[in-house]
């Protein structure tokens, strides 16, 4: 909008030179009846206008945000719930030891755009791996404290999903499963990251492999060990068995493990990262053994930070998972599940194959 336009706008509204009338009393919410006032409309239409309604002219509709903005009006919560049932809040059940480097900081920006156009605000309802997963849900549902859902770490035969199926909560799950209930999801395709992975390191002319997977639990785990067998097995490769830790693991923990093999009589010559925290603490025990990262071994790690890898360690090489867009994406379906739409048609396998290499 042009400053000319905001002027035109604001003599329109009767605000120009003066953004605070009328006078509110200290601490007074600015309600739908201030914007009446301000904007000489009544308040359906400045109601309809603040919900972009087809039957109200878009000049209309730049006037009453016009006014909206200027005097920080936001929508009461309560009162909103009153009048539709609704709540206007997405929960994201979001595990808090996720990643830091992946799902906690980009899940939530992307989220966080998609839901910016529209009335929904974002909530986290965040548990730990010691305390019971199913109370945040439950929590969520019994308290109809969101419209939707969002959740990640995804089982096979997940007790929340069939939980919000039951329940009729529209939801999203960054994830799979393997219970025959057709819901929407946003997923990376982890066994095709594995190919790839086995694919770059034989190429690299490495034959003893390892990899950092997740826990066994997840779906994601499945996927991803399933892509490395078939890796191994097509460039007839030996797999070396990793310690037993997972990419859940303090970085600390990985990285003795990957030391602890790297100076044992099995030590492999290519190693497999399903996340950028377990990239980096495999770079730091390679070179705690004293092995020299793309020389005696080389790494391919999954990264959710473009090139963050690649700046730490320039020898190790990254495969890229789009957290951000996942987010955008699940924002996105969760939506369109509150507004009906059938799950089978809310689901997707993301994937964008590494450059192929020389």
């Amino acid at each position: 909008m042009t400053d000319q336009t905001t002027n035109d706008l604001q003599r329109e509204a009767g605000t120009s030179g003066d953004t605070s009338a009328p006078k509110l009393a200290a601490g007074q919410r600015p309600t739908l009846k201030t914007i009446a006032f301000m904007t000489g409309l009544g308040i359906t239409t400045v109601s309809k206008a603040l919900k972009d309604a087809p039957d109200i002219g878009e000049a209309t509709k730049k006037r009453v945000r016009l006014v909206a903005d200027q005097i920080g009006y936001r929508p009461n919560r309560a009162g909103v719930r009153l009048r539709t049932g609704k709540t206007n809040v997405i929960s994201l059940i979001l595990n808090t030891e996720e990643e830091i480097l992946g799902l906690t900081s980009q899940m939530i920006q992307g989220i966080s755009e998609v839901l910016a156009s529209t009335p929904y605000h974002l909530v986290v309802t965040p548990y730990t791996h010691a305390s019971d997963p199913m109370s945040p849900v439950r929590y969520v549902v019994e308290t109809g404290s969101a419209d939707g859902v969002i959740l990640s770490r995804t089982e096979p035969e997940d007790l929340r999903i069939r939980y919000l199926h039951d329940k009729k909560l529209p939801f999203a799950t960054h994830g799979r499963t393997d219970m025959g209930i057709a819901h929407a999801f946003h997923d990376y395709d982890n066994a095709a990251f594995a190919r790839d992975a086995v694919e770059i390191l034989a190429k690299l002319g490495r034959k003893r492999l390892t990899l950092v997977g997740p826990p066994r639990n997840l779906t994601y785990s499945r996927h991803m060990s399933e892509g490395f067998l078939e890796g191994i097995a097509k460039y007839d490769l030996q797999q070396v068995p990793m310690p037993p830790v997972t990419i859940d693991d303090d970085i600390h923990k990985l990285g003795d493990a990957v030391h602890q093999l790297m100076t044992s009589d099995q030590a492999p010559d290519g190693i497999i990262c399903g996340s950028g925290s377990a990239g980096i603490a495999a770079a730091f025990g390679t070179e705690k053994a004293g092995v020299t990262l793309g020389k005696e071994v080389d790494i391919v790690s999954k990264q959710s930070s473009f090139d963050m890898l690649k700046w730490f360690r320039p020898g190790l090489n990254v495969i890229d998972e789009d957290f951000r867009e996942a987010g955008r994406d699940l924002a996105r379906k969760v939506l369109a599940r509150i507004e009906g739409t059938p799950a089978e048609d809310l689901q997707t396998l993301a994937y964008a194959p590494p450059p192929k290499q020389d």
